[in-house]
């Protein structure tokens, strides 16, 4: 989104105070515009599409002071950042920003420009941005792009700091100096100009990018497909080839073997070798560290003993194990020849740093003259660097005649730099369609002999429209990790847009680079659904990467044991090599907090929004949180597709932000939106209800694709756990939205059990010498009134167990260990006490590990006033409730007090340590679904007990 979409609210508010107020007052008491809180979205958020900056500012009494308003205000922004009034703003034009400062705009709203444009300042091409408020008066969200994090958070911090500084002058405050150290961190943190366009033109083919480091080091694509490069090596440069053609010496014999064009060459470790050498090639010469790049301590044109000391001196400061190399000179223009998978894709010719004489100024005042175009910046920061003048350079001068104070003759040319490096303000000219066919050969060969796939021939030449073999000539360096920018910004031609073929390189036409990625989200449910999913894809062959709360998976193993449904789990799914396909859990705290860890879903599945989590980071409403979790519908592409929820109003209409197609899932029977959208010929999946039970089936029109009998699905204990018959239908639905075959959809569900293994405190039942016991993730009221159900369900519906050799389910008492999260309302707390008085006997209160910000024993307290006025009304089951802090202690009194008939519910946050209790109580008895153990341990059933630990 542009600051011209994005700033409405900010400049509605601008033009109401313009038409109230005077044009100026005097100033406010005091600059007092600061950041309460900063956020980072790396991906598809809340509030972009786009990775953003949010800053939560406070205005303070400027909330009483629009633009317009603060005299001489606008006048000293515009001065400091002339380019901020060209901002189009909401007026969509050139200029429209400064419209908008004269009409009078709030100044979080500025804030948002000015951080756009220090960005701009400092080499990035940032357009969106957008200013809203937040709720508390004077207080407001300002959200804006970045190109590198680092420097969008340092340009929002700069930019409140420059709005404060020109309402009232801060002592100290140097904007210049501040905006001059921006841009250095910028040069820092910020891709060269060769990884940006090979970036860029991986953007543009749809190519993900994963930054690995804070350098150069990026990875393209996802999973399986990835291909890494740093600068301009790449996944299929060769080491080797890197090393020979780090060892100029070794380079030189390799080409001269092959019968390229090089100049004679020896490798020395002294002053008197080097002296020595020249004299044996002849003068003049050439001395380089060996192992040297950039141009840096390379002499030419040395003519003398005392020439080659002193040039040696230089290059060995440069040298990393401290070997020169001197070679004879070869005259003529420094070309740059650059081949990429064995064919020349551009070619330059590099002009050394220099400026050209007037017959008025001296040589400062004319490098000062050349420095102020604008093309030159610091580094990489602009397409020409800043000429510097150092030590070599005024050497350089001296040896022309021209020292720093002198004035050349106008049109002389003086350089200020030996080689036409552009790392030292060097120009460049293209030359591509110029060079003659067998200089482009000559290059070429000499890259296969090297045995680079992206090399930079360094070629010396009087004319490279001549064969140098001829005319003269000859190749003096062979680059690894060439640089781009004299080919893609050159100062004189036509740029050439080698990246392309860098990226044709990495990724040939056909070759995918992305694999398919499902998020799951909603309130309840995510986990197991999220399993389901990958246990479909498993069975198909699949290498899946999962993230759940429970941790990392990679192909069924657990690699990290943390809550990993935020942003950075899914990105160590998407950097793993062996894995193929991704399931992802998406929470909303992850969303609020950074967004999505990639840049779009090809399935997004929101299974329900319930009043869990209100009151949290900013969202006190549904419709706010369900607009949360409309972000993974929104991260669907054209070709995507998103499983809604059709019985959830709030889910439902999230159909309309969907890029892709939508299937719904509904178990209502006769849900009027259903029918309508599957005449429609769209697809849903329902239950169809016969004598037989209920079968699962997808419709599309008039098309019915049956997938399996409820009852015959282990994880519904037959039909009767209808939240896991909702999340199956989910997991069907988003299986064959990815692709699955419906056989493999039946084979996958009927495969999925709710065993401790396969879904860890999901549903998991166990019978303890007679007593059944259940272990349960659910944590609101929601998720409890589920459980609930399927508690009824088992009791009134299943009176006997169907699996043989099972106890009754006919309940003598139910039992039930229930907790919250202690960030969630205080209302929400007592809701779930009150649930749980309406389903079990006897209430066990307990407590997280972590508090979340309140004190032990409050959130137990509130939950016991919810069981304690559910008794008080009336029609409740409860008939004691009692507090007990720690999990355990909890757990061990439920089942300390049941007997045989008994069911005890224990609603659990550490289900493997309830487990081993359990499996420490047991005698021959077996959990659901699970063979027999011989001696009760965890080593003895099958699969990996590290599995447990999640």
């Amino acid at each position: 989104m542009t600051p011209a979409e994005g700033a409405r609210t900010a400049t509605r508010q601008g033009r109401r105070t313009a038409k109230t107020e005077p044009p100026a007052r005097k100033r406010p008491r005091r600059p007092d515009l600061k950041i309460l809180a900063t956020y980072t979205f790396r991906g598809p958020n809340y509030w972009s599409y786009e990775p953003s900056i949010r800053l939560l500012v406070d205005l303070g009494n400027l909330e009483d002071w629009p633009s317009n308003t603060i005299r001489g205000f606008n006048a000293k922004l515009l001065k400091a950042l002339p380019g901020v009034g060209e901002h189009s703003c909401s007026l969509g034009k050139v200029g429209g920003f400064a419209a908008r400062l004269a009409d009078g705009t709030w100044l979080g709203h500025v804030a948002e420009h000015v951080a756009l444009e220090l960005q701009r300042e400092s080499g990035a091409h940032i357009t969106r941005g957008k200013t809203r408020g937040a709720g508390t008066p004077g207080q407001y969200n300002v959200i804006f792009g970045y190109a590198e994090e680092q420097v969008g958070l340092a340009a929002g911090r700069l930019a409140v700091r420059l709005l404060n500084h020109l309402v009232k002058a801060e002592e100290g405050f140097d904007f210049p100096a501040e905006l001059e150290a921006l841009i250095l961190l910028a040069e820092r943190r910020q891709f060269g100009p060769s990884t940006q366009a090979i970036i860029d033109e991986a953007l543009g083919r749809d190519i993900p990018f994963i930054r690995l480091n804070e350098a150069s080091l990026v990875q393209l694509g996802q999973g399986k497909y990835q291909q890494r490069i740093r600068a301009t090596m790449t996944s299929k440069t060769s080491a080797l080839a890197v090393d020979i053609a780090s060892d100029k010496k070794m380079t030189n014999q390799l080409l001269a073997a092959a019968g390229l064009p090089v100049p004679k060459s020896e490798v020395m470790r002294t002053e008197d070798e080097a002296v020595a050498a020249a004299r044996r090639i002849g003068f003049p010469v050439v001395a380089k560290p060996l192992d040297g790049n950039h141009g840096r301590g390379v002499g030419l044109d040395l003519r003398t003993d005392g020439a080659v000391r002193a040039a040696f001196k230089r290059a060995l400061a440069q040298s990393r194990d401290g070997r020169v190399v001197v070679e004879s000179f070869v005259a003529g223009s420094d070309f740059r020849v650059l081949v990429v998978g064995g064919r020349m894709v551009a070619i330059a010719e590099r002009v050394p740093a220099h400026v050209v004489g007037d017959g008025k100024h001296t040589v400062a005042q004319l490098v000062e003259k050349t420095n102020q175009d604008p093309r030159r910046g610091i580094g990489h920061e602009k397409v020409l660097t800043r000429i510097k003048v150092d030590d070599a350079a005024v050497e350089l001068l001296k040896k022309q005649k021209f020292p720093l104070g002198s004035v050349p003759p106008k049109g002389q040319m003086v350089l200020l730099a030996a080689t036409g490096n552009m790392s030292t303000g060097g120009i460049s000219i293209d030359r591509t369609w110029e060079a003659h066919e067998d200089n482009v050969e000559i290059a070429e060969e000499a890259a296969r002999v090297v045995g680079l796939d992206v090399a930079g021939i360094d070629l010396l030449a009087p004319d490279i429209t001549k064969p140098v073999r001829e005319a003269g000539g000859a190749i003096v360096e062979v680059n690894a990790a060439p640089g781009f920018r004299m080919h893609t910004h050159p100062t004189e031609g036509e740029p050439q847009f080698v990246a392309k073929h860098v990226v044709d390189l990495l990724f040939p036409p056909g070759t995918p680079s992305r694999i398919p990625i499902i998020a799951v989200t909603g309130s309840n449910g995510k986990t197991t659904t999220t399993r389901m999913i990958a246990h479909i894809f498993r069975g198909m062959g699949r290498d899946v990467g999962m993230t759940t709360t429970d941790g990392i998976y990679i192909d069924e193993r657990l690699v990290r044991r943390v809550d990993a449904s935020g942003p950075k789990s899914a990105q160590m799914v998407l950097q793993n090599p062996r894995v193929d396909f991704a399931v992802f859990e998406v929470a909303r705290g992850g969303i609020l907090r950074e967004g999505l860890g990639y840049g779009h879903n090809d399935v997004g599945v929101v299974l329900n929004v319930t009043g869990d989590h209100l009151g949290l980071k900013e969202i006190h409403t549904m419709e706010q949180l369900a607009a949360v979790k409309r972000v993974v519908v929104e991260a669907v592409p054209r070709s995507g597709a998103a499983v809604l929820n059709a019985d959830d109003p709030l889910v439902l209409a999230m159909r309309g932000s969907c890029s892709g197609s939508v299937i719904l899932f509904s178990m209502v029977e006769g849900n009027e939106v259903v029918e309508r959208w599957i005449r429609r010929g769209r697809k849903a999946v329902v239950l169809e209800r016969s004598s037989r039970g209920e079968m699962m089936v997808i419709k599309e029109g008039r098309r019915t694709m049956p997938i399996a009998w409820v009852h015959t699905l282990p994880s519904t204990f037959d039909g009767k756990a209808r939240m896991m018959v909702q999340n199956a239908m989910a997991a069907a639905a988003a299986a064959h939205a990815a692709g699955a075959h419906l056989h493999d959809i039946r084979q996958g569900l009927r495969t999925f059990t709710t065993s401790i293994y396969q879904a860890p405190g999901r549903l998991n039942v166990f019978d303890l010498d007679g007593v059944k016991v259940i272990l349960d993730y659910a944590h609101n009221a929601a998720g409890l009134e589920a459980l609930g159900d399927f508690v009824e369900r088992l009791v009134s519906e299943g009176g006997s167990s169907s699996r043989p050799g099972e106890a009754s389910w006919a309940a003598n008492l139910r039992v039930g260990v229930i907790a919250t999260a202690g960030d969630r309302r205080d209302e929400d707390m007592r809701e779930l006490g009150r649930v749980a008085a309406r389903y079990f006997d006897e209430v066990i209160v307990r407590e997280d590990v972590r508090p979340r910000g309140r004190k032990p024993g409050a959130t137990a307290t509130l939950i016991l006033e919810g069981v304690e006025e559910a008794v008080a009304a009336g029609g409740a089951r409860a008939g004691s409730v009692e507090i007990v802090l720690n999990e355990m202690e909890a757990a061990r009194l439920a089942l300390d007090r049941s007997r045989p008939g008994d069911l005890v519910v224990l609603c659990v946050d550490h289900a493997t340590e309830v487990f081993g209790e359990l499996e420490a109580r047991r005698g021959s008895a077996s959990p659901q679904g699970l063979a027999p153990r011989e001696h009760g341990s965890l080593e003895a059933v099958g699969g990996d007990p590290d599995l447990l630990d999640v």
